[in-house]
């Protein structure tokens, strides 16, 4: 059973600080939902600061959406301060198997050690899982059923959750595996779901000593929040408010009540 309702009051009671280095399109977005969770975001990126930045945070997201030499160099030099912090990394590997260079790129900051949790799509997990991998851009053209053996791969392999979102969440760490049905069509309608997932999932990890449990409560309480923005919603425009009041306004005890996770056999 995950404490549902704790991890959310943990997070509240004592807010974590967020280190994103992530991409242009998101940073508005992904720090607004950050703070309508109760968390705390920052957003640094050059290789001046990262390093002391990360020194004050407790979670690092590193997000590869709009990526250069550069941010690399910040993401790497982040992530060995976060090794010494011991504070979780969550990876977001946007657009992996699109182009050599994000693939590369993901497989390098995994090499580091340091990642806990990789929140991805299924063309990105079959990517790193050095499968071909179908993509639209940065989205996904595999169906997420189709990743979840190499989900657990890559999982075992780099001794790190893998939360993948897709029509069903599937979270796994290679031991344990669940299932997350939580979440609503209209979240597809709006750029940098994604990533506002994998900035949640370093806030609840933030607050957890269970990299498996924070990565499934995060998506449970982004997906629902999701279904209550979604309510007589018009359109992708008033959807987007709508998901931050919601993610604002959830308390404890409906995330225990209203989450769909259902832990399941590992595949094969």
């Amino acid at each position: 059973m995950i404490p549902l309702d704790r991890m959310l009051n943990e997070v509240r009671q004592r807010p974590p600080l967020v280190h994103n280095i992530t991409n242009y399109v998101v940073m508005n977005t992904t720090a607004n939902a950050l703070l309508a969770v109760g968390a705390s975001p920052v957003m640094a990126h050059a290789i001046e600061e990262v390093r002391e930045m990360t020194g004050l945070a407790d979670a690092l997201v590193l997000n590869i959406g709009t990526l250069s030499a550069s941010w690399i160099r910040a993401m790497l030099a982040s992530a060995a301060a976060a090794r010494k912090r011991r504070i979780p990394v969550v990876l977001d590997p946007v657009g992996a198997g699109a182009t050599r260079f994000r693939t590369r790129t993901a497989l390098r900051l995994l090499a580091t050690g340091t990642i806990a949790i990789v929140r991805a799509n299924a063309s990105e997990i079959l990517a790193l899982d050095g499968q071909k991998a179908r993509t639209r851009g940065v989205d996904a053209a595999d169906p997420a059923a189709s990743a979840h053996d190499a989900a657990a791969r890559l999982a075992r392999r780099h001794g790190v959750v893998v939360s993948m979102t897709g029509p069903e969440d599937f979270v796994t760490d290679g031991r344990r595996a669940a299932r997350v049905a939580n979440g609503h069509p209209m979240m597809g309608r709006l750029t940098g779901t994604g990533c506002i997932a994998s900035a949640l999932t370093a806030a609840v990890a933030a607050r957890s000593d269970d990299p498996w449990q924070a990565a499934a409560a995060a998506l449970a309480l982004f997906g629902l929040a999701g279904e209550l923005a979604a309510r007589a919603c018009p359109g992708p425009g008033t959807f987007q408010f709508r998901l931050l009041d919601a993610l604002a306004r959830i308390d404890p005890r409906q995330l225990r009540l209203r989450a769909r996770i259902r832990c399941c056999a590992l595949p094969g």
